[in-house]
C-alpha cells in the first residue's frame, strides 16, 4: 500500500481525483485497499453483505481509461456501496428477508437491469464494492437485527443500534470499507444512520432522485440519497444522482430545481452568513430533547451564531403544525402515513425486474412470502393495517389507489411549512437530529429522532452532519432541513458549518 494510502479514512472523492491525476496512486490500488479494510472487519461489523467480485476490474478499466486520455466521470475510482433493495445487476436484491434470498431458503428476485442510481453511479465510474445490509423490507430506522444476513454493528459505539435501515452502507462507509454509499429514505432510513455514526447523510425532496427499480416501502415517501464522511464527498454523490428519469414519472418535478453548477460548487465557510436559522420547540414537535442533547444543541447554537446565523426561537409557535402529527399505531413513534399503496408499489417493482422475475406480480409476492405475512399479526408492516387509506389501497393492489388522507395531511404539512418560512424569512431549520442518544442495539428501542414523519410526508430535503459527542461517545448530530428543492442553500450551510 501506498503512504498516500494509509489512512483511508482522510480519502476523499477530491483527493482520489488528485491521486490519480499526480500518479501517486491507481484506482487499482485504491480499490485494493479498501478491500484489504473489507477483509479486516467486515466479518466484525457485517456491514456488507454481498461483495463485488467486478470492482477491481472495473478499477483497472477506470487506470487504462485514463492512461488513455479519455474523459472520466465525476467518481472516477471513487469505492463505493449500494444498499441491499436497490437493484443491481448479477446480485439478488434481497429487501433483508430470508424469504427473498436462496441461500436461506427463500426466492431470488433477480434485476435484469440496474436501477437507475446504480446505473448512475456506474456512469460516473465509481467503483462499487459491494451491496449492503438491511431489516426486513427496510421496516425500521433503528437497526438491521433481524436481516437474514444478522445484525450489522455501530462502528463508531458498537453496543449502540446503527440505525436504520441504510445500517450497512452506513457502517461500510464509517469503518473505510468505501467512502461514500448509496442509502435510502421513507422514515429516516438516511438521517438516523448518518446521525447514527457521525456521518453526513442527505435526504433529497422526493422526485430529486429516481427511486425506480429499489424495493418499495412507498412510491409517495422513498427517496435515495447519499452518505459520505464529510459534506462535499456527499454533495458530489448527489450531483451524479440527482436529475430526471423516464423510469420515474415523479422526477420531472426535478426539471429546472437542480443548480446548473451542482450541488458540490460554491461551498465556503461564510455560508451561514447572515442566514435566519428556525430552531427545534414544542411548535415543531411536542416532545423535549433530553438534559445532555439540550446541552449540545446550546453549544451548537452559539456555533451557528459565530458563524454568522441569526437564531430564530420556536417559529412554529402559534401554528398546528405538531398537532398534525399522529404516530401509526402500535407504533409509539412513527408515522407511516403514506406507506398504504405498498402492494401496488411493488407490483410495480416487480413488473420492472423483467419477464424471467421470479416473482412478477405483488400476488406471487404474497404467496412466495406467506410464511411470514408482513402485514399479518405480528409482521414486520403489521402497523399498516392502521392507516386510514390502506384496506381501501389493497382490495386492487393492480390499481393506483387514490390515498386522500395522506394527499391532504401533505398539503397541510407544506402550508404551514411555508407559511412559517415565508413569516420569519427563513433559510433553514437546523435540530438536533435526535432527542436523546441512541439505544442499546438489542434494547427494543427506537431512535428518538426530531424529522422523521414530517420531513418524509412532506417531501422535504435535508442534510445530517456530525456536532459533536455524547458522554458515552455515542455521536450527537444536527439536521438542517428546508423548502422543497432547497438542497443547494442546506449543503452550503451545512458545510460552513462543519469547517467552522
Amino acid at each position: 500500500m501506498t503512504a498516500a494510502l494509509s489512512n483511508l479514512e482522510t480519502l476523499t472523492i477530491a483527493s482520489i481525483a488528485d491521486g490519480l491525476a499526480s500518479g501517486a496512486f491507481t484506482a487499482e490500488e485504491v480499490t485494493l485497499a479498501c478491500l484489504e479494510q473489507v477483509k479486516a472487519c467486515n466479518a466484525h461489523y457485517n456491514a456488507i453483505i454481498f461483495m463485488n467480485d467486478a470492482a477491481l476490474d472495473t478499477a483497472r478499466d477506470v487506470d487504462r481509461r485514463r492512461a488513455a486520455g479519455e474523459a472520466m466521470g465525476a467518481m472516477a475510482g471513487v469505492p463505493i456501496v449500494v444498499k441491499d433493495p436497490m437493484d443491481m445487476m448479477g446480485f439478488p436484491t434481497t429487501a433483508g428477508w430470508k424469504l427473498l434470498y436462496s441461500g436461506t431458503g427463500g426466492v431470488d428476485l433477480m434485476p435484469g437491469t440496474d436501477s437507475p442510481v446504480v446505473a448512475r453511479m456506474r456512469a460516473a465510474d465509481a467503483v462499487i464494492i459491494g451491496k449492503t445490509n438491511v431489516p426486513v423490507l427496510s421496516h425500521t430506522g433503528s437497526h438491521a437485527n433481524d436481516s437474514w444476513a444478522g445484525p450489522t454493528l455501530n462502528v463508531v459505539i458498537e453496543d449502540r443500534v446503527p440505525g436504520g435501515s441504510s445500517a450497512g452502507t452506513a457502517a461500510a462507509v464509517a469503518s473505510n470499507m468505501c467512502v461514500a454509499g448509496l442509502a435510502e429514505e421513507t422514515g429516516g432510513s438516511i438521517q438516523n444512520p448518518a446521525s447514527a455514526h457521525g456521518l453526513v447523510g442527505i435526504k433529497p425532496t422526493i422526485g430529486l432522485v429516481p427511486n425506480a427499480g429499489v424495493v418499495p416501502l412507498s412510491a409517495n415517501r422513498d427517496v435515495v440519497g447519499p452518505i459520505a464522511r464529510n459534506v462535499t464527498d456527499a454533495a458530489i454523490c448527489l450531483d451524479v444522482l440527482a436529475g430526471y428519469s423516464a423510469e420515474d414519472p415523479k422526477t420531472l418535478a426535478s426539471v429546472g430545481q437542480i443548480p446548473p453548477e451542482g450541488y458540490a460548487a460554491g461551498l465556503s465557510k461564510d455560508g451561514l452568513a447572515g442566514k435566519r436559522i428556525g430552531l427545534y420547540g414544542s411548535g415543531w414537535r411536542n416532545q423535549p430533547l433530553c438534559e445532555e442533547t439540550t446541552a449540545l444543541y446550546e453549544r451548537a447554537k452559539s456555533e451557528l451564531a459565530e458563524a454568522g446565523a441569526v437564531l430564530i426561537e420556536d417559529p412554529f409557535e402559534g401554528t398546528d403544525f405538531a398537532s398534525l402529527r399522529k404516530p401509526t399505531a402500535p407504533t409509539p413513534n412513527f408515522d407511516g402515513r403514506g406507506l398504504e399503496s405498498i402492494a401496488y408499489d411493488v407490483g410495480q417493482y416487480l413488473h420492472r425486474l423483467g419477464p424471467n422475475a421470479a416473482l412478477k406480480t405483488f400476488a406471487e409476492f404474497a404467496d412466495a412470502t406467506a410464511a411470514e405475512n408482513p402485514f399479518g399479526p405480528g409482521g414486520v408492516l403489521e402497523f399498516m393495517n392502521s392507516l386510514p387509506d390502506f384496506r381501501a389501497a389493497m382490495e386492487n393492489p393492480t390499481q393506483p389507489p387514490e390515498l386522500p388522507a395522506f394527499i391532504a395531511l401533505k398539503a397541510a404539512y407544506l402550508d404551514i411549512f411555508n407559511r412559517v418560512f415565508d413569516e420569519h424569512e427563513l433559510d433553514s431549520l437546523v435540530f438536533p437530529q435526535m432527542r436523546k442518544e441512541l439505544p442499546g442495539l438489542h434494547s427494543g428501542d427506537t431512535i428518538q429522532e426530531t424529522t422523521v414523519g414530517e420531513l418524509n410526508i412532506a417531501g422535504l430535503p435535508a442534510v445530517t452532519l456530525p456536532a459533536g459527542f455524547y458522554a458515552t461517545g455515542a455521536p450527537f448530530e444536527l439536521i438542517f432541513l428546508g423548502k422543497l428543492w432547497s438542497e443547494k442553500s442546506l449543503i452550503k450551510q451545512a458545510f460552513a458549518y462543519e469547517v467552522h
